[in-house]
C-alpha cells in the first residue's frame, strides 16, 4: 500500500474567537493532482496558510511520508518539500528571469560571489521543461501573467518540491494560457510531483483531478473520486446539507426610477458584457465568488478604470467618468473592499477622514479654500452621533477604532454628500455581529430615503437579508438575477458555480 505524501487530520484554527477551521482533513498521494473546493469562507486559505507554516493549528496533526511534522515556519515547509503558488504571484519586476526563479533558493558561489553562470546551467533544463521561453537573463518586467506562473513553477522545481499548492492558477489567464498550464500540471503529476489544485472553476477540477476534497464552513464535508466525481455532486457538497438557508420573506419595497444604468460593460478578462439597472430607493446586491469580477465592475462604475466597451447612463444621461473625482462630482460614492489600505487615513483623525470627500463644506468659502476647523469638527460630531461611532471625540485617530467603527467612518464620509449612488464593496468584512447589524440598518435607512445602493458581498447569507434584488456574477458575467423568495444562500452559491 502506498504511503500518502501528505496527511492532514482534524485541523482546527481560531482567530480572535472566530473558528476559521473546525476540523478539516485530507490526504494526498505521491504524483496525485488533488482538488480542493469550497465557497468563500470555507477555510481553504486558512488551511493552506497552515501547510505553508504561516499559521499554527490549534488542533490536529500533519504527516509527511508517514511522519508527524510541526511545520512552524515557511522555511520548514520548504525543507519538507512543499511549495506554494498563490494568486498574488511572487516576483520582483526589476530582476531577471533567473534571479526570480532563484528567489529564496540557496545559490552556488565561486570565490565568495554568486556564480550565476553555473546556476543558469543547472536551471536551464528545468526552465525548458516547464516551457519558459524568455531568456534567463531577460527582465521579467513586461512578461505576461502566464509566464510569471511558469517562473513560479520553475522555482518550486528548483527547490525540489514534492508537493506544489496552486491557488486559483487560471484566474488571470486566457484560455490558451490555461491549457498550457494544465499540460504542465499533468506533466508534473506524471513525474511524481503532487499538486494540490484549488479553484472555483469546477470544469478545471473535473478535468484535472483524480480526487477532490470539499470544505464547507470550516469543515471537511466530502471527498469525491471516480464515478462519484461530477459537477452536480460537487455543487451539492459545496452548497449543501445543514446550511442555514436565509431567505427574504418581507414583501419587496417600492422602488423609484433608474438612477444608474450599464449596458454591455466590458474590461478585458475581468468584466464581460455586464448590463444592469440600479433604481432609486433600491439595495441591489452583487454576489459571486472572489475573482468573479465584482470589484472590477465597481471600479468601472466609479471611474477608477475605463471600460474597453459598453456604455453607462446616470439619471438618463450618458455617463463616462474619466476619474473617481469626476464620478464624485456627479453624485457617486464608493467604499472600497480594503478600507484600511484604500479608504482611510489611519493616522489621521475621524474629523479629517469624514471631511476628505467634503472639503467644499468645511472651507471658509469658494474663493478662500482654507480649512474651517470649527465647521469640520461640528460636521464630524454630527456624523459620529448619527452613526453611533464609538470614539472619545472627533480628534481620535481612525487607526485606534474597531473595525466596525472604521467602516462607519468610511461610509459616513459619503453620507455627508448624500450621493445619488453609493457603492459598498464588502461593507461588513471584518466587523462583529453588532456592527454588521448597525451597518445593515444604515444601508436600509439610506435606501428608504431614496438613495440607490449597490452592495457587493462574498457572504451569501448577507445579501438575502439586506437586498431587494441580487445579481450573481461568475467569470466576469451576470449569470442570474434573484428576487423575492428566490433570494437565498443556496441559490446564490449554486449560481456562483454556474457552468460557463
Amino acid at each position: 500500500m502506498t504511503v500518502p505524501l501528505l496527511v492532514a487530520r482534524d485541523i482546527a484554527k481560531a482567530f480572535g474567537g472566530t473558528q476559521a477551521l473546525k476540523g478539516v482533513s485530507l490526504d494526498i498521494a505521491p504524483g496525485e493532482i488533488h482538488g480542493l473546493v469550497g465557497a468563500n469562507g470555507a477555510g481553504k486559505s486558512t488551511f493552506i496558510r497552515i501547510l505553508a507554516g504561516l499559521n499554527h493549528p490549534d488542533a490536529g496533526r500533519i504527516e509527511l511520508d508517514g511522519r508527524r511534522q510541526e511545520i512552524g515556519t515557511p522555511q520548514r515547509a520548504t525543507e519538507l518539500g512543499m511549495s506554494f503558488i498563490h494568486q498574488e504571484l511572487a516576483f520582483v519586476p526589476g530582476m531577471t528571469v533567473l534571479q526570480n526563479i532563484m528567489l529564496g533558493v540557496p545559490k552556488k558561489t565561486r570565490f565568495g560571489l554568486t556564480d550565476w553562470r553555473a546556476i543558469a546551467r543547472d536551471v536551464a533544463p528545468i526552465a525548458g521543461r516547464v516551457g519558459i521561453s524568455a531568456p534567463l537573463n531577460a527582465s521579467v518586467k513586461g512578461l505576461s501573467t502566464a509566464e510569471i506562473w511558469l517562473i513560479n513553477i520553475c522555482r518550486a522545481l528548483v527547490r525540489k518540491a514534492r508537493l506544489i499548492v496552486m491557488d486559483e492558477p487560471t484566474a488571470s489567464l486566457a484560455a490558451g494560457e490555461a491549457e498550457r498550464l494544465f499540460a504542465i500540471v499533468r506533466d508534473l503529476s506524471a513525474s511524481g510531483v503532487s499538486v494540490l489544485y484549488i479553484s472555483h472553476r469546477l470544469d478545471e477540477i473535473l478535468n484535472l483531478c483524480t480526487r477532490v476534497s470539499v470544505f464547507r464552513d470550516g469543515r471537511s464535508v466530502a471527498e469525491l473520486a471516480g464515478d462519484a466525481l461530477h459537477r452536480p455532486a460537487l455543487v451539492e457538497a459545496i452548497v449543501g446539507g445543514a446550511i442555514r438557508d436565509t431567505q427574504r420573506t418581507a414583501t419587496a419595497r417600492a422602488r423609484g426610477g433608474v438612477v444608474l444604468e450599464a449596458k454591455n460593460l466590458t474590461r478585458v478578462r475581468k468584466v464581460r458584457g455586464v448590463s444592469l439597472e440600479l433604481h432609486a430607493g433600491e439595495v441591489l446586491g452583487i454576489g459571486g465568488l472572489i475573482g468573479a469580477g465584482r470589484t472590477e465592475l465597481a471600479r468601472l462604475l466609479f471611474g477608477a478604470d475605463r471600460p474597453d466597451s459598453g456604455e453607462m447612463a446616470l439619471m438618463g444621461r450618458p455617463y463616462t467618468p474619466s476619474s473617481p473625482a469626476a464620478a464624485v462630482q456627479v453624485g457617486l460614492g464608493l467604499v472600497p473592499e480594503e478600507r484600511r489600505a484604500e479608504a482611510l487615513f489611519l493616522s489621521k483623525s475621524i474629523a479629517f477622514n469624514l471631511s476628505i470627500a467634503n472639503l467644499d463644506r468645511v472651507a471658509f468659502g469658494r474663493y478662500l479654500p482654507l480649512m474651517n476647523r470649527r465647521a469640520r469638527t461640528s460636521m464630524a460630531g454630527e456624523m459620529i452621533r448619527a452613526l453611533s461611532i464609538k470614539a472619545r471625540n472627533a480628534s481620535t485617530p481612525v487607526g485606534r477604532l474597531s473595525g466596525g467603527n472604521q467602516q462607519k467612518v468610511a461610509i459616513g464620509r459619503w453620507l455627508q454628500r448624500i450621493p445619488k449612488v453609493l457603492i459598498l464593496d464588502e461593507p461588513t468584512r471584518g466587523v462583529d455581529i453588532g456592527a454588521r447589524t448597525e451597518i445593515h440598518r444604515l444601508i436600509r435607512q439610506q435606501a428608504e430615503a431614496g438613495m440607490a445602493v449597490l452592495v457587493i458581498s462574498s457572504e451569501p447569507d448577507e445579501l438575502p437579508e439586506l437586498c431587494d434584488r441580487v445579481l450573481v456574477m461568475a467569470e466576469g458575467r451576470i449569470v442570474r438575477e434573484l428576487t423575492g423568495l428566490a433570494m437565498s444562500r443556496k441559490a446564490i452559491v449554486e449560481a456562483s458555480y454556474v457552468e460557463p
